[in-house]
């Protein structure tokens, strides 16, 4: 049966889920891109926002939740919401109506896609990026949701634990954004022109917006106003300080000082790494999560990065390819039956084969997200191709894409 103070929750989950990518992404991405840049970047959230949300009703919702396909993929029985109605699905969410866990998962599938823009940020031509984006969250996302949540879905049913999207969202948008990176190639002017961020207030303002529609993202996917979501709640509130402090304290003593971009960055890395735990796993944990993955993406974006030399522009592969990753893999060691009965218990509670499944569904994800990703790119560059020309780059996307300009100086 429907229960009223479930479906509160999970309505107001789905609005905070929303503002996670616009606002939320739009604003920290806008504010870390160069001033020429800036609306174009944005554009990028918002327009996500609206090309998703109707592949979702049309085709995506069935794909990932539809009736199971040989445990890959769901069937087009639901093309168009058809039998998706009011009355409970069990196999989903048995206390809210099935619309509303619809719409709620379409606010995941809006912002996956829109994470990876941060990778080829200032280079890439906008009927690309539409292109790209829509084939993106038909061939690799909808697919890989369906085998984590689905009913059916291969993951699902090995027992991969990922509470609210490590996997799906996360290591599926990381990976497929370096790939992105690699195949764009680099800014033009990259390492040898600074290229710092424009405006740090937008992308602090776009981080504490994240940082807020993160408890819909999280306690929302206990899809019911219940312990599992206080549980979730303060196990992202936790790893996201714990990772953002931990970020800070880094820069104070490798660099001297500490920044407002590191801790943003932090405790988005913190809060990507605690998203598969987040229902699993008790305070403690989730800061013992939000450390290590402080320290672990520091090294990816600050070392790494500049070791290997490629142009993540906005590091969407060190925060969220590597955050998901890592927050994949501590849930096999952290996640407890004493917190979710649901779910099992990890490496340090006596289960060593969680760790095994949860490495088991990173790497499929990743092969798959690769392979598909590299495909896709290909086929969009020999039809309408992806980048930019020079001359265009070097104007900036929000003139020469969008006929735009952020800051005007009126005389």
């Amino acid at each position: 049966m429907i229960n009223s103070g479930d479906t509160a929750w999970v309505l107001i989950s789905t609005a905070l889920v929303m503002l996670m990518t616009a606002p939320g992404l739009a604003f920290f991405y806008g504010g870390l891109v160069r001033r020429k840049n800036v609306l174009a970047t944005m554009m990028q959230s918002f327009f996500l926002l609206c090309l998703i949300s109707i592949q979702w009703i049309l085709w995506g919702y069935s794909l990932s939740f539809g009736p199971d396909k040989g445990h890959i993929i769901g069937s087009l029985a639901w093309f168009g919401l058809n039998g998706v109605g009011m009355a409970p699905n069990p196999d989903y969410a048995p206390t809210i109506p099935h619309l509303l866990f619809m719409v709620y998962q379409m606010m995941f599938a809006v912002i996956t896609p829109a994470l990876i823009t941060g990778a080829f940020a200032e280079r890439m031509k906008f009927s690309a990026y539409v292109v790209f984006t829509l084939l993106w969250a038909t061939f690799i996302y909808d697919p890989v949701c369906h085998w984590v949540w689905g009913a059916g879905g291969w993951l699902r049913n090995m027992g991969a634990l990922d509470f609210a999207g490590g996997t799906v969202v996360h290591v599926s948008s990381g990976i497929s954004a370096l790939v992105c990176a690699l195949i764009l190639g680099k800014r033009r002017g990259y390492g040898r022109e600074p290229m710092p961020p424009h405006n740090l207030p937008l992308t602090i303002l776009g981080a504490a917006l994240l940082w807020f529609g993160w408890f819909g993202f999280n306690a929302g996917s206990a899809l019911g106003a219940n312990e599992l979501a206080v549980w979730a709640f303060i196990a992202t509130n936790t790893a996201a300080a714990a990772a953002a402090l931990t970020w800070m304290f880094i820069e104070w003593k490798v660099v001297g000082k500490p920044t407002i971009l590191g801790g943003a960055t932090g405790a988005v890395a913190g809060l990507v790494a605690v998203t598969p735990a987040a229902g699993f796993v008790s305070p403690v944990s989730a800061m013992a999560m939000g450390i290590i993955v402080g320290f672990v993406c520091y090294c990816a974006v600050a070392v790494i990065k500049l070791k290997l030399a490629y142009d993540d522009s906005l590091d969407a592969f060190g925060v969220h390819g590597v955050g998901g990753t890592v927050g994949a893999l501590l849930t096999g060691l952290f996640a407890q039956k004493a917190i979710n009965a649901a779910g099992n218990n990890g490496l340090l509670f006596g289960n060593p084969n969680q760790l095994a499944v949860q490495g088991i569904g990173v790497l499929a994800t990743m092969a798959y997200s690769v392979i598909v990703t590299i495909i896709l790119l290909k086929l969009v560059d020999a039809t309408i191709g992806l980048r930019v020309p020079d001359e265009e780059e070097v104007a900036g996307l929000d003139i020469t894409q969008h006929e735009e300009s952020a800051y005007t100086l009126l005389d």
